[in-house]
């Protein structure tokens, strides 16, 4: 298995533009304010979605196990990605702004 690219937390904008892979619960619950929801299943059928950027694209899920296979599968098709390092747990816990489509208070599931 080849080496997965990683970015930390510390090195993303709290507007970064990201794929974020978590199922929709998880998104509405609470997610980036920057971010694009493709749950991991949909990627391979919306691949067309995913913006064109000069730096790599970010990946997130809950923790980084989901967005690390997108990222290994993305890499596969020429994709420029890196798997967010602790997903957005370690978002939430570097007090990065976190927004919910309920208006309740955003929280990571």
């Amino acid at each position: 298995m080849s080496e997965i690219p990683t970015v930390p937390v510390s090195d993303l904008p709290d507007d970064a533009l990201m794929v974020d892979v978590r199922e929709p619960g998880e998104w509405a619950a609470g997610h980036a304010p920057g971010a694009l929801h493709i749950p991991l299943g949909d990627i391979p059928a919306r691949l067309d979605e995913l913006p064109v950027t000069d730096d790599s694209l970010p990946v997130v899920c809950r923790t980084d196990g989901r967005s690390g296979r997108a990222v290994q599968w993305l890499v596969q098709q020429g994709f420029d990605v890196v798997n967010v390092e602790g997903g957005m747990q370690s978002w939430a816990r570097a007090g990065k702004p976190l927004t919910s489509d309920s208006g309740q208070d955003a929280t990571i599931l």
